[in-house]
């Protein structure tokens, strides 16, 4: 009898100790993905266009897939539901960003908003951001000055026309967003060749990939110069801002745009370094991104000449030929809504949207450790055949019945980001976005030089922070009325 009592015992605590473990075994339970090696990983599968090969490992592995990165712990999303249920459902879990060196240096050790760690400080300056510099009285007060810029890079495109000369589009529209969101920030444009060159390569140090920030005990040795690189950067904005924000304290020039966002934060009462970081995020991403969505929207417009004259049609009928685009005519522009919507579909300016996660989460029946890096992958989000039909067509009429909206309430196009980390100056980049494009289009006629045809525009992309056209966009512009 007491041998049936024990082994009774023994096979009620060999149960309860087999559930225990396979009841863990199910919550360290990570999602699908490939195998890696020590060390590296499978850095080795991701070649020259990451999105490109994430969303191929994603038709393997599913649109919730585990990659070791070097010793990073990675999740690659890959789908609008899968990004609903980390981006909504769980959205303060994963509000965390994942720290880069070379953005570490930029930032001024993290004192701006895109890449600051969730937290007191974030919410902070995100605050201030939202409700002194992007409030709508804030951004109506620069329409005129947007208008103007506008207008100067029409004038020159204008005498290009006359000569029938190839212009870099890409490079003046660069120029055309640096100088309308410099003139926001300072009061003013610049004109300083350094000033310039430090913007550009800014943006190249950002968006380069870097060993150290995946092998982490290999940093120091900076194998790619980045740290070097971003040094200098930094060292050429710091000696240019110290200098403006002394003019601005120390200035009574009555002919100062007092009302400049430099202005709004030096009030603000926050430290230098902050201003500092601020500003670099709103001179690098929104420079970047706002002329890698115009680029687009223009190349798959010139490789459709079907869309192209629909636009011009549109705006024909709301603005009148030529007259400039105001505006208040864009949100008449129902077609050229559709064309940004589908250019963003295809095209989203930030691929791949980083997140870090804060604390162990369960998603979908995975186990997502702590400090675990998460990957939106906005590119194969919009190539979902669940979602869109005929996903690698441009065909911006499919938009004409799905009222979706862009500013993040919708995860089957959010180019903006969504939740606690969405882009405080979206709607700035939007109007910027729609205003240019509307502008060129309505005022130009297009043709690619060398008699290359619109079928065969190169549309080869260069993944970085941003997905840019490989190569600038060179064409030639014909006026189509007087201005």
């Amino acid at each position: 009898m007491p041998s049936i009592s024990a082994f009774i015992v023994i096979f009620i605590l060999l149960a309860f100790l087999l559930h225990s473990w396979l009841s863990k075994m199910n919550i360290k339970k990570l999602p699908p993905g490939p195998k890696g090696f020590p060390i590296i990983g499978t850095i080795h599968l991701l070649k020259k266009l990451v999105h490109r090969d994430l969303h191929h490992l994603s038709q393997l592995y599913g649109p919730i897939m585990h990659m070791k990165l070097g010793l990073k712990s990675t999740i690659i999303v890959s789908s609008s539901h899968a990004a609903e249920l980390f981006l909504k459902a769980h959205d303060p879990v994963f509000a965390g960003r994942p720290i880069r060196l070379t953005f570490n240096q930029l930032s001024y050790h993290q004192k701006n908003i895109a890449f600051a760690q969730y937290g007191p400080y974030w919410r902070n300056m995100r605050k201030i951001c939202i409700l002194q510099l992007f409030t709508t009285l804030k951004m109506n007060s620069f329409t005129s000055m947007r208008r103007e810029e506008v207008g100067l890079l029409i004038d020159h495109l204008q005498e290009a026309a006359k000569m029938h000369g190839v212009v870099d589009l890409s490079s003046k529209i660069s120029s055309l967003i640096a100088d309308v969101i410099c003139r926001m920030v300072f009061g003013r444009k610049f004109v300083e060749e350094e000033f310039k060159a430090s913007i550009h390569e800014a943006t190249l140090l950002v968006g380069a990939p870097n060993l150290g920030d995946f092998i982490p005990f290999i940093s120091m040795l900076d194998l790619h110069g980045l740290g070097r690189r971003a040094k200098g950067v930094t060292k050429v904005f710091d000696g240019f801002l110290d200098i403006i924000i002394k003019q601005h304290l120390e200035s009574n020039d009555e002919n100062r745009t007092k009302s400049c966002f430099l202005d709004v934060l030096l009030d603000s009462k926050i430290d230098h370094s902050s201003i500092k970081g601020v500003i670099m995020d709103l001179i690098i991403g929104g420079v970047d991104s706002s002329r890698t969505a115009i680029d687009w929207a223009l190349s798959e417009l010139i490789k459709h000449p079907h869309a192209m004259k629909k636009v011009q049609k549109e705006l024909e009928n709301v603005v009148g030929l030529g007259k400039m685009v105001e505006e208040s005519d864009l949100r008449e522009l129902k077609y050229l809504e559709m064309v940004i919507k589908e250019t963003f579909r295809m095209h989203p300016p930030i691929p791949l949207i980083p997140r870090m996660c804060i604390e162990d989460c369960i998603v979908n029946g995975y186990h997502i450790p702590k400090n675990s890096e998460v990957l939106i992958n906005k590119w194969a989000i919009g190539r979902d055949a669940c979602v869109w039909f005929d996903p690698q067509t441009f065909f911006p009429e499919r938009f004409a019945d799905r009222k979706m909206d862009m500013r993040g309430k919708d995860f089957q196009l959010h180019p903006f980001g969504y939740g606690r980390r969405s882009c405080p100056g979206m709607q700035l980049g939007l109007v910027l976005v729609q205003l240019v494009v509307a502008q060129l289009v309505h005022c130009f006629d297009w043709e690619l030089p060398d008699g290359i045809s619109p079928s065969e525009l190169d549309m080869t992309e260069q993944f970085g922070l941003t997905c840019t056209r490989a190569h600038n966009l060179s064409i030639i512009p014909i006026g189509r009325a007087p201005n």
